[in-house]
C-alpha cells in the first residue's frame, strides 16, 4: 500500500505503527512533517513542508487559531501535490494528525484518497482542562475562545473519511455528532520491549556512584513542569516526602517549557517559581532535576524507581503513564476521569486528590515505608496494559482493520500470522 503520514511533529502517535509498516517491507511509505531536522526511519521518506501562513501576534483572538492551522494545511497540501507532480506519487491512504489543520485542504487535492485522520482533543468549559482548576481565572472571552479553537476539528471532521480518537475519555470530548466517523484504540504501546528490571542501575554524577533497586528511588516525569501534569502538586509535597524519608531520592524528568495552559511569568519558568515557594524546605542534595532524557535512560530510571508519581489534570493520557505501568511502576496519578479509565485505584496504581498535596505526599511516604503492602500493583499493572494497550496484539490488529476497510482489497495489509 502506498501510505502518506502527516503530522508537524513526526512521528508522534504514528511512532509504532509507522515503523511495524516499515519493517514488513513491500509498501510505499512517506512522512510529511514540519520537522527539521525530522527523524529519519529506515524504508520511509521523509518530505518537510513549510506552513504559508502564521498569525500576527496582535491577530484577532477569534481567528488566530484558525489562521495558523490554514496556513498549515495549505502548505501541508502544496507539498502533497508537489510530491505528485514532481515524484508521481499518490497514495493509497492518507493518515494524519488533525489537530493542527494539516488535513484540511487534503480532499482539494485528492478528492478520491481517503483519509484517516487523527482526533486528539476538543476544548470544552467543563470537563478538561479549562476551569478545572480553581486558581487560573476563566474570563468572559473564554468560551468564545474555546469554540474559536474547535473550528479546527470542526473542519476537519468533514475532511476524513473516519476518525481515530485513543481513548473514550478523549471521544466524549468531542459532540456526539462527531462519533459516529470515530473509532477508539490507543496508539498503543510496545509491552514485548518494556518489562520490569531488578538490576536496573543508573550513574548520578552528584553521588559519584550507581543508584540501583536498593536505593529508596522515587521519580516524577512530564514532558514538561507544568500546572496541567501537576508540578506544582508534586513540589508542594516534596518537602514533607523528604523529611519523613531521610534516605529517599527523587528523580525528576521533564523540560522547563509549557505545553499546555499558560507561561510562568517568572524568569526561570514554572521550575523557579515553585523552587521560590518550596525550595527553603528541600534537602536540595536528594532533588536530582535530569531534564529530559534519553528513552533508555528513562526507561532505566522507571525500572529502578520504587514509587512513580505522574500527575495531571483531565487532559490526554500519556504515553509515559502506560509505560511506566507496563515496566511494574507503582504509579500514583490523579484521580481524574481520563486517568480512571487506564488505573483502578488500589489494583493496577494508586489515585489521589490532584488538588492536595498532603494527600500525595502520604501515599508516596507509605509506598516508600511499606513496599510489600503495594507489591501486587506493579504486576497487575503491567498485566492490565498488556491486555488492553498492547501495539502488537491488541491495537496494530485493530487500525489494520480500519486502514483496510478504506481501500480495496488487492491494497490490504496483512497481518504476521
Amino acid at each position: 500500500m502506498k501510505i502518506l503520514f502527516v503530522h508537524q511533529n513526526m512521528p508522534g502517535q504514528y511512532r509504532e505503527l509507522v515503523q511495524w509498516l516499515a519493517a514488513q517491507g513491500g509498501h510505499e511509505l512517506v512522512f510529511l512533517t514540519q520537522r527539521d531536522p525530522a527523524p529519519q526511519i529506515a524504508g520511509v521518506k521523509t518530505v518537510q513542508y513549510k506552513t504559508h501562513h502564521r498569525p500576527a501576534e496582535n491577530a484577532y483572538g477569534l481567528s488566530k487559531v484558525w489562521e495558523e492551522a490554514a496556513g498549515a494545511g495549505f502548505g501541508a497540501a502544496m507539498a502533497a501535490r508537489q510530491l505528485e507532480r514532481s515524484q508521481g506519487f499518490k497514495p493509497d491512504l492518507v493518515l494524519g494528525h488533525t489537530g493542527w489543520g494539516e488535513l484540511s485542504f487534503f480532499k482539494q487535492i485528492w478528492p478520491d484518497v481517503p483519509i484517516l485522520g487523527f482526533f486528539e482533543y476538543f476544548y470544552n468549559m467543563e470537563g478538561g482542562l479549562v476551569g478545572f482548576d480553581p486558581d487560573e481565572v476563566v474570563t468572559e472571552s473564554v468560551p468564545f475562545l474555546n469554540h474559536a479553537r474547535n473550528m479546527v476539528p470542526f473542519a476537519n471532521i468533514q475532511s476524513v473519511d473516519l476518525g481515530h480518537v485513543p481513548t473514550e475519555w478523549q471521544k466524549n470530548t468531542f459532540p456526539e455528532s462527531f462519533h459516529s466517523k470515530f473509532y477508539t484504540c490507543h496508539d498503543g504501546i510496545r509491552t514485548d520491549l518494556l518489562a520490569p528490571d531488578p538490576g536496573a542501575s543508573l550513574s548520578l554524577s552528584r553521588l559519584g556512584r550507581a543508584i540501583t533497586r536498593e536505593d529508596e528511588i522515587f521519580t516524577y516525569m512530564a514532558r514538561n513542569m507544568e500546572r496541567a501534569r501537576g508540578f506544582h502538586i508534586f513540589m508542594r509535597a516534596l518537602p514533607r516526602i523528604l523529611s519523613e524519608r531521610p534516605k529517599a531520592r527523587v528523580l525528576i524528568i521533564g523540560g522547563n517549557e509549557v505545553s499546555y495552559g499558560r507561561q510562568s511569568t517568572h524568569p526561570h519558568g514554572f521550575r523557579g517559581e515553585m523552587e521560590d515557594e518550596v525550595g527553603h524546605m528541600l534537602d536540595w542534595d536528594r532533588v536530582h532535576f535530569l531534564g529530559r532524557v534519553p528513552y533508555t535512560e528513562y526507561c532505566r530510571i522507571v525500572q529502578l524507581s520504587r514509587c512513580h508519581i505522574a500527575l495531571t489534570m483531565p487532559f490526554v493520557m500519556s504515553w509515559s503513564l502506560l509505560e511506566t505501568m507496563a515496566m511494574q511502576a507503582t504509579v500514583v496519578s490523579s484521580d481524574v476521569a481520563s486517568v480512571r479509565e487506564a488505573i483502578t485505584h488500589g489494583e493496577t496504581g494508586l489515585l489521589v486528590d490532584f488538588f492536595d498535596p498532603g494527600k500525595l505526599a502520604d501515599q508516596v511516604v507509605d509506598v516508600l515505608a511499606n513496599p510489600g503492602d503495594y507489591a501486587h500493583i506493579g504486576p497487575a499493572a503491567r498485566a492490565h496494559v498488556v491486555g488492553t494497550y498492547d501495539f502488537m496484539t491488541r491495537c496494530l490488529p485493530e487500525h489494520i482493520r480500519q486502514m483496510n476497510s478504506l481501500v480495496p482489497s488487492d491494497r490490504w495489509i496483512s497481518l504476521p500470522g
